[in-house]
């Protein structure tokens, strides 16, 4: 008698049910999380992305899926506004300060972490706690000082792009000081020693030999300045809003383009905002090998 030891339909379906039990205990509901979090995350972007495309145009009949895909919008934004000023206005001031700031701030840290000095202490304190104060309230003072500036040099006083320049270096101490300090200490002081018995000066051991072993944190600071410089619109609005519209930046051009008929111009704004998200997208990808280092390795000592 040949007795059938295969187990029944039923039973092999208990044992998948309860593997796909214990995988989603152990892993799945990671998974499921991990893909919320990424649409949650998308989303925004996808709909903006849409938007650009929109024939219409206007935020009330957008789809998400637009039909037909037309370049409208981007052809309105050029040719109605000084787009391509804002464009070349907002990459020069952002650029050319978040390139500055690493560089003061590259100077501060050196100077707090090599020398010893009366004051040390204290200065690196009040760099911190100057960063406690929110950015608004320098707001009016910032507006009268360039108001008065522009009276004895105009060309760096209220609506001039060199004035909104000379006002984000004024930021360029604090946060970003205390980050490059401790990846300095990292550095071991020897090499800073062995400089000196050649008879390399500070500057000489400066730009030859620390900058090029703490690139990571130098591409990482000026990545994170360059975005916030991108995004600022209160202090670029307080320096240029009294100004010529070629001198605005993108945050400030923008946002004046979409306030009188916000619904109807939804999308040549999505348009702009989107071409400004390029080059943020492009210096990433280009600077992502420095980001991990750049954040983790002055955390270990300082």
């Amino acid at each position: 008698m040949v007795v059938d030891t295969r187990p029944s339909l039923g039973a092999s379906e208990q044992s998948r049910a309860r593997v796909f039990q214990k995988w989603f205990r152990q892993t799945g509901w990671r998974h499921m999380v991990a893909w919320v979090a990424l649409v949650f995350a998308l989303f925004p972007v996808i709909w903006v992305v849409s938007a650009s495309f929109n024939p219409d145009g206007s935020l009330q009949s957008q789809a998400l899926i637009p039909d037909p895909v037309t370049l409208d919008n981007y052809r309105e934004l050029i040719d109605e506004t000084d787009y391509l000023y804002w464009y070349r206005n907002t990459m020069l001031i952002a650029g050319g300060a978040a390139a500055l700031q690493v560089l003061l701030g590259a100077f501060a840290a050196y100077a707090f972490s090599r020398m010893r000095f009366r004051g040390r202490r204290t200065g690196l304190l009040s760099v911190l706690l100057v960063q406690m104060f929110p950015q608004i309230l320098a707001f009016v003072a910032i507006f009268l000082m360039m108001a008065q500036i522009k009276d004895v040099f105009p060309g760096i006083g209220l609506g001039t792009k060199v004035g909104l320049l000379l006002v984000y270096l004024g930021g360029a101490m604090g946060v970003n000081t205390w980050l490059m300090k401790g990846f300095f200490d990292t550095i071991p002081t020897d090499l800073d020693e062995s400089a000196k018995v050649d008879g390399a000066t500070h500057a000489q051991i400066f730009f030859r030999i620390i900058l090029p072993l703490v690139a990571p944190i130098l591409a990482v600071i000026f990545l994170l300045s360059f975005i916030f410089l991108i995004n600022d619109f209160v202090l670029a609005d307080a320096v240029l809003g009294q100004g010529d519209s070629k001198n605005y930046t993108m945050a400030v051009g923008l946002y004046r383009f979409l306030t009188d008929q916000f619904n109807q111009r939804w999308g040549p704004f999505a348009a702009g905002a989107l071409l400004l998200g390029l080059p943020v997208i492009l210096l990433f990808m280009f600077l992502q090998r420095y980001i991990v280092s750049g954040l983790t390795q002055g955390s270990v000592k300082g």
